[in-house]
């Protein structure tokens, strides 16, 4: 029986694995989304994500019925809501501001996702962790760039993809303590995929054979993703993973500038350094008091 430590050390090598093959789901969203409607996107991709959590839940336990269980439906269901609009926003900011860029204030979802604990989760944060959250966002501010001109308005629809990106792991985390693993993956696939399917047939255009194979691979790479991210977590906790979402910023960034031309700019690589600096801070110090917390019930 493996140790602990090695379980851990998997777990890690499932979470590299995972957010490797994210940044390449989001090279080829970026690619589609030039050249398709971004909700005909999600959708697609919706669908076969929907498909495979449904097979995953017939394969556990209680079987889709069972998954699909929800001690609170509601909050599971607009969980699952949440996260598809921020793919679709996402996408839009994949294609119009840059991966790059667009990866650069998303590393501020640790730092949202700390501020609305506390209305949401009731959750305490204390001083240390309030002051990197402000300091965090001073390095989204320097990543907007404003000017005489003010803000880049364009950037306004990252930044709300990455409020979106925290209120749904927020909600996660609140639905995780009523509801078991696996339904909160059953619906975080089926409600996002039934809610595009609502306005996305709107969008439908007829798609270049090519684009074909490459929707192909991005739903692959989405379902292959989030299963490995699921091992990750069964292996290590989810403090310690949050960092390699960092490791997807460089990715990312290496392939938008390799592939698509984009340029670092120096404010936003300064920018990107305080809100992953103050977000590496503020991943220790939950850390550092959840281990605290387990000492003072022992």
């Amino acid at each position: 029986m493996p140790s602990q430590s090695t379980g851990q050390s998997t777990g890690y090598l499932y979470a590299l694995a995972a957010f490797t093959i994210f940044a390449a789901q989001d090279g080829i969203s970026k690619h589609l989304g030039v050249s398709y409607p971004p909700v005909f996107v999600a959708m697609l991709r919706y669908w076969a994500f929907a498909v495979f959590v449904v097979l995953l839940a017939a394969r556990s336990a209680g079987g889709v019925k069972g998954a699909a269980f929800a001690n609170r439906f509601w909050l599971q269901a607009s969980r699952g809501v949440v996260l598809a609009v921020q793919i679709v926003l996402s996408i839009i900011s994949f294609s119009i501001v840059g991966l790059a860029h667009s990866h650069s204030i998303f590393a501020s979802t640790p730092l949202i996702v700390a501020a609305l604990s506390v209305p949401i989760l009731g959750e305490k944060v204390g001083w240390r962790r309030w002051s990197a959250i402000m300091v965090g966002f001073l390095g989204v501010l320097v990543i907007l760039k404003p000017d005489e001109n003010g803000f880049d308005l364009t950037l306004l629809i990252t930044f709300a993809g990455a409020v979106l990106l925290a209120l749904y792991g927020v909600l996660t985390r609140l639905a995780s303590r009523t509801d078991t693993a696996m339904t909160s993956f059953f619906y975080t696939g089926v409600p996002g995929a039934f809610a595009l399917t609502l306005v996305g047939p709107f969008f439908w255009v007829n798609m270049a054979p090519v684009d074909w194979g490459w929707m192909l691979a991005l739903c692959i790479t989405g379902m292959s993703g989030h299963y490995l991210l699921i091992r990750a977590f069964e292996l290590a906790d989810a403090v310690s993973i949050q960092p390699f979402s960092y490791y997807q910023l460089v990715l990312v960034s290496i392939l938008g500038v390799s592939l698509y031309g984009e340029v670092l700019s120096t404010h936003m690589i300064i920018g990107a350094a305080i809100v992953i600096g103050a977000g590496l801070f503020t991943i220790w110090r939950e850390r550092m008091t959840a281990r605290q917390r387990r000492l003072e019930n022992l």
